[in-house]
Formats: structure tokens, sequence, C-alpha cells
């Protein structure tokens, strides 16, 4: 996964070497983007990290010269994490914890601003529907939860907009997921990019 981070910010330092223009004024439309990167998770019997993806798709009105508000809805996959070496190791004979697994859908409202010409922050909130599975401990024992969750996510970014069409970002995102006494936290480190129409 770092290889490929690697991989992604090398691509993107290069990109910054082509010719831009100036268009702040204007981020109105529709747009999709996505999104790959790392998530990482430190709650109960989970500690570890996965790759992580996401597409949105949604529509801005511009503000302000350089401020447009949205809406978006999308898709997240955060992975799947493995129980801690400790955990495994204090349950039981014949009983054992399942890898744990993280996606879902999202909803909110995001919003774009541009410091100059060219760079811009970015930040995102709202609803996660989340298919949530995994293991708690109970007494010693492990409670298996697969079902659904609706909770929240949140998230920032900043970028560069190499036209009125197209930018690259870079993006931290949280989210949260509760279900029987399953609570997840994910927090996500995403390369995005996205084209406005």
């Amino acid at each position: 996964m770092k290889t490929t981070l690697i991989a992604i910010a090398i691509a993107a330092a290069g990109l910054t070497a082509l010719p831009v223009t100036s268009h702040a004024a204007d981020k109105a439309g529709f747009f999709i983007n996505g999104n790959v990167g790392q998530s990482t998770i430190d709650k109960g019997v989970y500690d570890d990290d996965d790759t992580a993806y996401g597409i949105s798709a949604g529509y801005r009105w511009a503000l302000a010269p350089n401020f447009a508000l949205g809406v978006e809805g999308g898709y997240t996959d955060l992975g799947t994490w493995s129980p801690k070496a400790g955990a495994v190791g204090a349950l039981p004979a014949g009983e054992f914890l399942t890898d744990a697994e993280l996606s879902g859908w999202t909803a909110g409202v995001n919003a774009h601003l541009n410091l100059s010409d060219n760079w811009y922050l970015s930040g995102r909130t709202g609803l996660f529907h989340a298919d949530i599975k995994g293991d708690r401990l109970v007494a010693g024992l492990p409670v298996h939860a697969d079902d659904t969750s609706n909770s929240w996510f949140a998230g920032a970014g900043i970028g560069y907009d190499f036209s009125e069409n197209f930018s690259l970002g870079l993006n931290y995102d949280y989210y949260k997921a509760d279900k029987d006494g399953l609570k997840f936290d994910p927090s996500v480190v995403s390369v995005g990019a996205e084209v406005r129409f």
C-alpha cells in the first residue's frame, strides 16, 4: 500500500509541471470524484490498516467567486481488518475472531474553497449507511455482528485545480459505524481526483 501511495504522489507531483489557467471564479455544476488510500482502525479487538477506495458524484452552487457549496452521494469500501494477535490468544479453545469489514453509502454536503487560482481546500460531511461485519468480546467470548449501521462521516482536503474541469487532492476522512455493540471509527488518508462538468 505504501508503494502505491508513493507512486500516486510522484505522479501527482509530475502533473504540477503542466500549464494551468486561472479558473477560481466558478466551480458550480456537476462533478464526479474518486479516491484511493489507506484506512486505519484501532478499536476493540482490531488494530490494522487496509486499502480503501470510494467514488461519489454531486452538484455544487457557486456562492462566491472562490467558494462553492454542494450536495453529494457515493459509495466507499473501507477495507478488511484482522483482529489483534493478543485478542485471539485470549479466547477459549474452539472460539475465534473474524476479520472486520466496513463499506457503505454516503450522502451529504461538500464545499470547495479556492485559496488562489489553483490551490483549494475542500470539506465534506453527512450520513454514512454502513454494512458492518466483525466481532466484539463479551465475557471473553466473541459476539458476531453482521448488519447495517446509520451514522456519520466527515473529511477535509487540500488540492490543486489543473483546469476548470479537473483537480487532484490529498484528503483525510473519518467514518463512524456502530451496531450490536461493535463500534468502528476508521480514518482514511487518500489521494482523490475530481472531474467537473
